[in-house]
């Protein structure tokens, strides 16, 4: 399905990002990693294959992301496929939340998924798949997700900027919106397994299906998307959310 092409996912290093990293090499892409932990990401590339590129960085720091367009150029040459799937997630309440906090969680979430785009794009070639990762959150109101919901809202808001402007090259863009997955971002530091088990338990008892996703469901979404599969979609969002913004 990918066979001959080449593909970037950031935040590659576990969960979603390197769920989709193994579907998009397990049906024929050459794939590179990025990430922000040097130990995740060599744990990383070790399960993926040799012949993967890990890429260090933080997508919230220009100059790290144009070192990783620098290390894509010379391990790839072009790109076909980005994943721009990088984020953070934490509660930001009103009347607590402090300014460094809300920063942060901006530089990674908006600022990142948009430097991603520009510092690729001299790269990618016509026909290619941008796919970025924004959350069932941008559909509803969620007491204490004032600042994640609104970051991934203007991710959403960039599939459809970012499709208008890119059309003439024939790239399109489009967005991938996650529910309650069960990933690394959800577990507590030092959380018990029997704690985070009984905490998806209560979550996935949110959730329409009755339990959270696992991160291949989303990583078979974002291999339609970067296929040709999906080559009448454009600006549009898949919603895999256990049908928890929907019903």
């Amino acid at each position: 399905m990918l066979d001959g092409k080449t593909a970037l996912v950031t935040g590659g290093s576990s969960g979603i990002g390197l769920a989709a990293a193994r579907t998009l090499r397990d049906h024929g892409a050459r794939v590179a990693i990025m990430g922000r932990s040097p130990e995740k990401l060599e744990a990383a590339r070790l399960a993926l294959g040799e012949d993967v590129l890990a890429i260090h960085g933080d997508v919230a720091s220009l100059d790290d992301l144009a070192r990783m367009r620098q290390k894509l150029e010379a391990g790839f040459g072009t790109l076909d496929i980005l994943f721009a799937n990088a984020g953070i997630a934490h509660g930001t309440p009103i009347t607590t939340t402090d300014e460094a906090t809300y920063s942060r969680m901006m530089d990674v979430n908006v600022k990142g998924v948009f430097f991603t785009v520009q510092a690729v794009l001299p790269l990618m070639r016509e026909g290619g798949s941008i796919v970025l990762n924004t959350s069932w959150l941008n559909q509803v109101g969620t007491p204490g997700r004032a600042i994640l919901s609104a970051s991934k809202a203007a991710v959403r808001s960039f599939a459809r900027t970012m499709s208008a402007e890119l059309l003439e090259r024939g790239i399109r863009v489009n967005a991938v919106s996650p529910g309650s997955i069960e990933t690394p971002i959800h577990r507590g530091k030092d959380q018990s397994e029997a704690d985070f088990r009984a905490y998806a338990e209560r979550v996935g008892g949110q959730v329409p299906l009755g339990r959270m996703g696992r991160p291949e469901e989303i990583a078979a979404a974002v291999l339609f998307l970067a296929s040709d599969a999906s080559s009448y979609m454009l600006g549009a969002e898949i919603v895999v959310d256990g049908g928890r913004a929907e019903l």
